[in-house]
């Protein structure tokens, strides 16, 4: 399969233009001191996402049953050991993409 320079640019870019807006914030926040309330706040939050964006992805409706997709799970293992283990937020995002990107590479789909 040959991929056209220019489209391959294409991907890149929207590559980059995505992953932007959703790195730089993890990134400045982890360098501003927040007020104590809104820290406290802001501590719930990565697991209430966490959970609910894999809950979504990771469950499965079939037409008689709920069932787990693979390729989620896969993905969700090392992503789940860097957010236990870092306690990082950047960190666990990157590893939830990168995690996926493989994945999904690999799994050919």
């Amino acid at each position: 399969m040959n991929i056209h320079p220019s489209v391959l640019y294409i991907i890149i870019g929207g590559m980059i233009v995505t992953a932007i807006p959703r790195i730089i914030p993890f990134a400045v926040l982890q360098k501003l001191e927040l007020p104590r309330p809104v820290l406290q706040w802001l501590s719930y939050i990565p697991i209430c996402i966490f959970t609910a964006l894999v809950m979504e992805s990771l469950l499965v409706r079939t037409e008689h049953s709920v069932t787990l997709n693979g390729q989620v799970l896969i993905a969700v293992l090392p992503t789940l050991v860097t957010a236990l283990w870092s306690k990082n937020l950047l960190a666990t995002v990157v590893v939830g993409i990168v995690s996926m990107a493989v994945v999904r590479l690999l799994w050919g789909g």
